[in-house]
């Protein structure tokens, strides 16, 4: 039977079998087979143990939050676009730096490409509205 080393939990616990089942193969060796070092292959032994097949399962890695682009930050970036239309990523970072907030033009970008607040078919809608308002 041939595993797929995507799956990662099969894979895991794969090497952990072969482990207990190979008493004349070293730990070194079984690591070194299926990808992982010593160490590694303890710790998912550990994990294994302690908490179940559900410990050994890949977490996502990286940041867990947003932290420059906090609730604050995108409600002053909203408003900064609300405010004025026609202000470009550029200026509403600039004007967000000048509050205080340490965040880049990339992330000001995607606050309003998020919201859906980019120039196209937005200022239409603004000006409409400023028209009506007029009437």
């Amino acid at each position: 039977m041939v595993i797929d080393p995507s799956d990662t939990v099969l894979w895991k616990l794969s090497m952990i079998f072969e482990a207990m089942y190979t008493p004349d193969t070293t730990v070194q060796e079984i690591a070194d087979k299926y990808g992982y070092k010593r160490e590694s292959f303890y710790q998912i032994l550990n994990k294994l143990k302690t908490d179940g097949s559900k410990s050994i399962e890949d977490k996502p890695r990286g940041p867990k939050h947003n932290y420059k682009r906090t609730n604050e930050v995108t409600k002053q970036a909203i408003r900064l676009r609300f405010l004025d239309p026609e202000a470009n990523s550029e200026v509403i970072t600039q004007k967000l730096k000048q509050f205080g907030y340490s965040i880049s033009q990339r992330s000001v970008e995607r606050i309003i490409g998020e919201y859906g607040l980019q120039k196209k078919g937005y200022i239409k809608q603004i000006r409409e509205i400023q028209k009506q308002k007029r009437y």
